[in-house]
């Protein structure tokens, strides 16, 4: 099959495909006619550098257009594309730099100093730098080089050749490369069909692009010949900003975002036409009844989808418009294509229904990763048969919807009792002097571990730890309430918008 990009360049040339509009700088639109020329260069660059088939491509930078030609021109070539998170430090990047075996890295000129020049024997394979959005370092490449490469497609490229290996976030350890192959695209297209997208939606990058939730849907809308906005780096006005005046249609988003979106005072909000807003995908970590109630009072009902899955696994399911307020605390259910298994720690298969009836959550889908790079045991260690897990525990309920506890390593014994911190924190989130929280344990000498909240308070609000404690011994077991509390002006999250409970932790 013809390469999808070079199709909706022949058959709608000059549609937009890209357009970044920073304030203070130039609008950058292309076309798709545009987008193919610059994919293609890019994908005879990397050709020239020594990229074939398989070969990992490491990118790196903010959300850009060029992010978003890399992904084509690695396709294109049947390359691995591997995300770098610009987030990190130089150590970490060095640490994905090296396990991936990456032999040409593309990275933002802002971010160049993450991937030292090739020069450095400890890169392990990398032979290449290549620098965009400024001068290149000493040692690496310039956008020279694109810019004199060839405009035309490689002989014999194909659709559905390439791969992307996405490192897990790390937030209980050292990240791991998810690899997927794309031969397979049944259950996300699926997905696609089920959830309505169409061709002429307008999609918004809300947060980063090296994060599988945004990458993902943000290629099907490519696929399907849609306009892509790009946002460098989030800003909720500015995010309100190009909702309104490019009409957006569609975005995924983590919690955090959209919270700093509908924290805005009512005037700023009230400056932008937010009614075209037609699919928001809620992901990336669980968003609580609070938030999405805060985002349907202001953007339209039907609008607001939720999807539960992670980098390994894909998509797995899928809490409709209309459950939303129906099913409160809901991940919804199994995604078109996906089976979902509930094992004991036995491996046993649980049949009942309710919280008393939880257990590990395992996926059976043509979406699952193909394997944890140089971590065959690792990959082996989540299996049961066919079937795949990321360590979430979860029950269902008698329509079959399903509701995820927490994540296994998260939970909390208490005094004998098994404690669910995403539980506690849904609670707490309610009131309304709070903007937001994460629970954990730490260590007690009397119950084992004690359950420990912290708090950010919302802007103007004056709680103290007695008021934490006694608003969530109102709608909370005794059992499962703080016994401790303390407070931040943030919580420590990766980029993706998932809590770093070990950094919390770690003071205890």
């Amino acid at each position: 099959m013809p390469d999808l990009l070079t199709l909706h360049a022949s058959s709608q040339p000059g549609k937009l495909a890209v357009i970044e509009d920073r304030p203070g700088a130039d609008v950058v639109s292309w076309t798709y006619a545009q987008l193919e020329v610059e994919a293609n260069r890019l994908a005879n660059v990397l050709v020239s550098l020594g990229v074939g088939r398989g070969g990992k491509v490491i990118w790196c930078g903010p959300n850009s257009p060029q992010v978003v030609a890399v992904i084509n021109a690695a396709r294109k070539i049947g390359a691995v594309a591997v995300p770098l998170n610009y987030r990190l430090t130089a150590e970490e990047a060095r640490y994905i730099v090296v396990h991936s075996d990456a032999c040409v890295a593309y990275v933002d000129a802002e971010y160049a100093h993450l991937i030292p020049a090739p020069r450095d024997v400890h890169l392990g394979n990398l032979r290449h730098v290549l620098v965009h959005g400024g001068a290149a370092p000493a040692g690496m490449l310039g956008e020279d080089i694109v810019a004199r490469a060839s405009a035309e497609p490689l002989a014999g490229e194909t659709e559905g050749t390439g791969a992307t290996m996405i490192y897990t976030s790390g937030t209980t350890g050292k990240p791991k490369g998810a690899y997927r192959s794309m031969a397979d695209q049944s259950t996300a297209t699926a997905l696609i069909g089920f959830i309505g997208y169409m061709a002429d939606d307008v999609y918004l990058t809300s947060g980063p692009l090296y994060h599988s939730g945004p990458l993902a849907f943000m290629g099907a809308g490519l696929a399907l010949g849609q306009t892509i906005i790009i946002q460098r780096k989030f800003g909720p006005e500015d995010w309100l900003r190009l909702v309104s005046k490019y009409k957006v249609t569609s975005t995924f988003s983590a919690p955090p975002l959209i919270r700093l979106v509908c924290a805005l005072p009512a005037e700023v909000k009230g400056h932008y036409d937010r009614s075209s807003m037609r699919i928001m995908l809620a992901n990336a970590a669980p968003w609580s009844f609070a938030l999405k109630q805060a985002y349907l009072a202001d953007f339209p009902a039907d609008s607001l989808w939720e999807v539960y899955g992670s980098t390994e696994l894909g998509v797995n399911c899928v809490l409709e418009p209309r459950d939303q307020l129906r099913k409160p605390g809901s991940c919804g259910k199994p995604a078109p294509g996906v089976e979902i298994r509930l094992l004991d720690a036995d491996g046993n298969e649980v049949t009942g229904t309710g919280p008393a009836h939880s257990g590990e959550l395992y996926v059976g889908s043509t979406g699952v990763f193909n394997e944890y790079y140089k971590q065959p045991e690792t990959y082996k260690a989540a299996m049961h048969g066919d079937f795949h897990t990321v360590g979430d525990v979860a029950y269902r309920d008698e329509e079959g919807y399903y509701y995820i506890c927490d994540r296994k390593n998260d939970m909390i014994i208490s005094g004998g009792m098994n404690v669910y911190p995403a539980e506690i924190e849904a609670a707490i989130e309610q009131h309304p002097g709070i903007f937001d929280v994460a629970v954990f344990g730490i260590p007690s000498e009397q119950w084992g571990e004690q359950v420990h909240a912290t708090v950010v308070l919302a802007p103007g609000a004056s709680l103290s730890e007695a008021d934490v404690i006694g608003y969530a011994r109102q709608h909370l077991a005794g059992y499962k309430c703080p016994r401790s509390v303390s407070f931040m002006d943030e919580l420590p999250r990766t980029g993706s918008g998932k809590l770093l409970k070990r950094e919390l932790r770690a003071p205890y």
